[in-house]
């Protein structure tokens, strides 16, 4: 959580700079430094995921060195687990945060004809991102400790497209439906990845 936390600080001091740096009449051009903050926090979130498996990977060889049986007691699986639910119970709290502030008002959600759905598409849309977040972190520590490199390089693909969607509101499906999807094939994935199968599935539904 406090890595992410210092993303979101290097990455929001940047667009602020950028934002008092340029004429604010200029509305195309906010625009545009707005998407370009989005993307550009996306990239440093995934810098520090990395740094943070890199701290993650130094720890265990010290666990390592200081056991009896040469074994750590905590695996990398395990990390990478609790670093992802790190992240984006962080991204889902600042994402909450500023949903309440913009329910203090005055005013009602929809008066002026706009989409009634705000605050319940935006819950969902937290939602999605924590979950996402979880399996972000199971699949790239995955592919760094492996060294597979696509799998990383999917991360940040889906990371950026799940951010890039979000600028198809208020055309709420057009952000929702394709991040339902993308947390779907991240949790198969991430499931396959952490040694689950089709038959544990199965067992598991039938409490076998």
């Amino acid at each position: 959580a406090f890595f992410w936390l210092v993303s979101l600080l290097l990455s929001s001091l940047i667009w602020f700079i950028a934002v008092k740096a340029s004429d604010s009449r200029d509305v195309p051009l906010q625009k545009g430094l707005l998407i370009f903050g989005v993307m550009f926090s996306v990239l440093l979130q995934e810098t520090f995921r990395f740094l943070y498996y890199k701290l993650l990977r130094k720890a265990i060889e010290g666990l390592v060195a200081l056991s009896e049986d040469g074994c750590s007691p905590i695996s990398i699986q395990q990390m990478a687990y609790v670093a992802g639910v790190g992240f984006g119970l962080m991204s889902g709290a600042f994402s909450m945060i500023n949903l309440l502030a913009d329910a203090l008002g005055p005013g009602t959600v929809g008066i002026h004809g706009d989409s009634q759905l705000y605050f319940l598409t935006s819950a969902f849309m937290t939602m999605v991102l924590i979950f996402l977040h979880t399996f972000w972190g199971i699949l790239f520590f995955h592919g760094c400790e492996h060294r597979r490199w696509w799998e990383i390089t999917a991360v940040v693909v889906m990371h950026l497209a799940v951010s890039g969607s979000t600028f198809c509101n208020p055309l709420y499906v057009g952000s929702l439906v394709p991040s339902y999807i993308l947390m779907a094939v991240a949790a198969a994935w991430a499931y396959l990845l952490s040694g689950g199968s089709a038959q544990n599935l199965r067992r598991f539904l039938l409490c076998k």
